[in-house]
């Protein structure tokens, strides 16, 4: 098992997450959530924050499994959709 070490300090991490979620991510849920009549709300989303890369899922575990099984060497950052946290 390879342990990949972070390249970012915590809080350009968490900078980086959070303008590409606000930047890129959100907006094609929000899209997304209009057009389908659905709500994306407490789904999980797992961000590549150098590829800018991301996968959608409402289990953690399968969304970074899927973003890593295209993108082996991923930074991921974590966000819950409609919350300011992954968990309570």
């Amino acid at each position: 098992m390879v342990i990949r070490q972070p390249k970012y300090s915590k809080e350009e991490f968490a900078r980086r997450g959070d303008e590409i979620y606000e930047s890129r991510v959100r907006p094609q849920i929000d899209a997304g959530d209009a057009t389908q009549g659905g709500s994306n709300d407490r789904r999980i989303v797992a961000i590549d924050i150098e590829s800018e890369d991301f996968e959608i899922d409402e289990n953690e575990i399968a969304a970074c499994d899927r973003l890593e099984s295209r993108r082996p060497n991923a930074q991921i950052w974590i966000v819950r959709i409609g919350s300011r946290y992954v968990r309570r």
